[in-house]
């Protein structure tokens, strides 16, 4: 599956790989790809995660997930 998600909060490259690297250990996730121009965070994932736990890591991070 593949889901962009809205996130507030992101700035620089810290921001990225933060986002990266959080949500690329997740179990399932293939690819992470964060766009800062658009404030988008594009995720491709299999069945062994949800989006609702993709949204809770970012949030975790200390991002806000619309």
């Amino acid at each position: 599956m593949k889901e962009v998600l809205k996130v507030e909060g992101m700035s620089c490259g810290h921001c990225v790989k933060s986002i990266e690297s959080s949500v690329g250990e997740l179990q399932g996730v293939s690819a992470v790809t964060v766009d800062l121009a658009n404030k988008e965070v594009t995720v491709e994932f299999g069945n062994e995660t949800t989006i609702a736990q993709i949204k809770e890591t970012i949030e975790d991070q200390g991002y806000d997930v619309a």
